[in-house]
């Protein structure tokens, strides 16, 4: 909070209104669904209801807690209109929706003035220290675990939401809290959809299977994404599964601090056109990972953002043919004064199931 009050005095502002819950999670340490923190220079407010009064006082520190009693945004106005002489407060345009800016603008009266702060928060949590990459080293070994537990179970008859079921089953088995996100298992021409999600779908022998799962651990999310076969693999197969893990391991060797993001899909673009696979591959190269499973900077055409040490980010090239399936490797990696450092270590090569 010290460096955020920083980045408020630079926006001009007397104060910075945080209500994105994984924002306010990292700031103070609520992990509720309702509230709002409002950080001011000389301390911070946090703003929930009734629901939340004995899990606020466990978790919260480094603000004050205020149980609103007539709505949140409410009880949030009312605090700024309290105070002497005119405000700036900054927000996050994104973040606030049309109504509940209104609501706050009529609770605060005319003595305040709206700054838009755009992703102050967000930009703290880019690099991140001791104990959260110890986190995040865990919660990466515990989607290693999941994936060697469930691999074994994957074969024909068995259908798409059959094995998402068991990795979230498995995620929770091995210590998590739940899924970073909706798992993907994606068979045969299915596994084309990049962000498929699972179906009633059996699996059939001689098709690809991508599995796309992650797991939450003491708050931080994980992500890996690994494509198996059903049977022996043909030389098609192979020949695209090799290009793939080519692209994804030249942009990992290009990634150190200074190198912007954007060059590091360039580098993983620039493997599979020599493959003649470019237009196959249709998103980005990968993305921050931290408290949320998608977060800054995100590694696609284009992005400036230059990496520093601490960062940690996703690598994930991928290509997808229709009538075919697709092929994506994905792995979590954190930036070092020396490159990248894989925090997923379970097997890349193709898997003949």
């Amino acid at each position: 909070m010290d460096r955020l009050r920083r980045s408020i005095s630079a926006l001009r502002a007397d104060a910075i209104l945080v209500t994105h819950p994984s924002n306010i999670l990292f700031l103070c340490g609520f992990s509720g669904s309702a509230g709002v923190l409002l950080v001011e220079a000389g301390g911070a407010t946090l703003f929930t209801d009734s629901r939340y009064t004995f899990q606020a006082n466990a978790e919260v520190s480094g603000a004050r807690i205020l149980i609103a009693k007539k709505g949140l945004l409410r009880a949030v106005g009312e605090k700024l209109k309290s105070r002497k002489g005119r405000s700036w407060v900054a927000y996050s345009p994104s973040q606030v929706m049309v109504e509940q800016k209104e609501s706050l603008q009529t609770a605060a009266g005319s003595g305040v003035r709206w700054v838009k702060g755009g992703n102050e928060v967000e930009k703290l949590r880019l690099i991140k220290d001791g104990e959260e990459l110890v986190r995040m080293q865990a919660a990466a070994a515990l989607a290693d675990e999941v994936f060697g537990a469930v691999v074994s179970l994957i074969r024909p008859g068995i259908t798409e939401l059959d094995i998402a079921a068991e990795i979230e089953y498995q995620m929770k088995k091995f210590g998590a809290s739940g899924p970073s996100f909706e798992t993907i298992v994606a068979a045969g021409p299915h596994s084309a959809w990049a962000h498929a999600r699972p179906s009633s779908k059996p699996l059939n022998k001689n098709e690809l299977v991508v599995l796309d799962q992650g797991a939450i651990l003491r708050d931080y999310c994980s992500d890996m994404t690994r494509t198996v076969f059903l049977g022996r693999s043909p030389a098609k197969v192979r020949g695209l599964y090799r290009a793939v893990l080519e692209a994804q391991e030249a942009a990992k060797e290009s990634i150190r601090p200074g190198v912007k993001a954007g060059d590091v899909d360039s580098v993983a673009r620039a493997v599979l056109r020599k493959k003649g696979l470019a237009r196959y591959f249709t998103h980005s190269t990968g993305h921050g990972l931290g408290l949320e499973v998608h977060e800054m900077p995100r590694l696609g055409r284009g992005e400036t953002t230059v990496l520093q040490e601490g960062m940690v980010l996703t690598v994930e090239p991928g290509v997808y043919l229709e009538g075919l399936g697709g092929i994506r490797i994905e792995d979590e990696i954190v930036v070092t004064s020396t490159g990248a450092k894989d925090l997923i270590t379970a097997p890349r090569g193709l898997i003949d199931l």
